[in-house]
């Protein structure tokens, strides 16, 4: 593992429960800054689950019960003080199926910044830019930013959706399955995306493809049934992993 004040998020002993049914199983992972860790398993693993622990989207279902400790530079997040509005700033979200709203392109990167108080429109401008440049989108739509983000394909779209979670300033992305409803061009488009964020964001993805993981991630972390089975530099996990099973949901003698 990195040093110490590399680690961006550290989870102790977690276990997630929907009503008597346990969903993860006594987890515990450290995940470093500024790299990308990949989460992989067969469906239904816990995967997703353990993700949405991360910003806390699981307490939306009314059965959810957490035990254990996540925490994120050194503050549990699941602690009685914690502003969970706050930490879905820090910690934002990209869902498998890209979802931007019914508004202008422009307004869709500019939501955020203007819930937060942001009201001046140069320095909306200058976040909406900045964050469709980071997003490698710019050049595509700056000529029709007053269109609406219904209107681009299902790739720029997700990408528009990625923009609007750098333009509230997050630490750390998390992206469930951000790429599996894309055709192979904009998959592509994605990654090298992924690639570039890392120097400036921590990021954590789910991707049922093992070849994205293989590509994209420093850390490849293995889930089965709800446990973590191992984890360990991505080069590792596909070329020497330490658990059999992993071996052989790796060479697809199962899952």
């Amino acid at each position: 593992m990195t040093k110490t004040e590399d680690l961006k998020v550290n989870v102790k002993n977690l276990s997630v429960f929907y009503g008597s049914n346990k969903a993860l199983k006594d987890i515990s992972m450290d995940i470093p800054e500024k790299k990308v860790t990949a989460f992989i398993g067969p469906s239904g693993c816990g995967k997703s689950t353990f993700l949405r622990t991360l910003n806390r989207m699981n307490d939306l279902i009314d059965s959810f019960r957490a035990e254990g400790e996540v925490n994120i530079d050194g503050v549990n997040i699941y602690a009685k003080n914690i502003d969970v509005v706050n930490l879905r700033k820090k910690v934002g979200m990209i869902f498998q199926k890209s979802n931007p709203f019914a508004k202008s392109i422009y307004e869709n990167v500019a939501y955020g910044p203007k819930i937060n108080g942001i009201t001046q429109k140069k320095q909306l401008d200058e976040i909406v830019e900045t964050s469709l440049k980071q997003s490698a989108i710019w050049d595509e739509v700056k000529d029709r930013l007053s269109s609406s983000a219904l209107s681009l394909s299902g790739g720029q779209q997700q990408r528009i959706c990625i923009a609007r979670t750098l333009a509230v300033n997050p630490d750390i992305i998390l992206m469930d399955e951000p790429a599996s409803a894309l055709d192979p061009i904009s998959t592509s488009k994605i990654e090298e995306l992924i690639h570039e964020l890392k120097k400036y964001y921590t990021i954590i993805i789910v991707t049922h493809n093992m070849q994205q993981a293989a590509r994209t991630s420093d850390l490849t972390a293995f889930f089965y049934l709800g446990e973590l089975v191992e984890m360990d530099k991505t080069r590792t996990i596909f070329t020497n992993p330490s658990k059999k099973q992993t071996e052989d949901y790796i060479s697809g003698r199962f899952g």
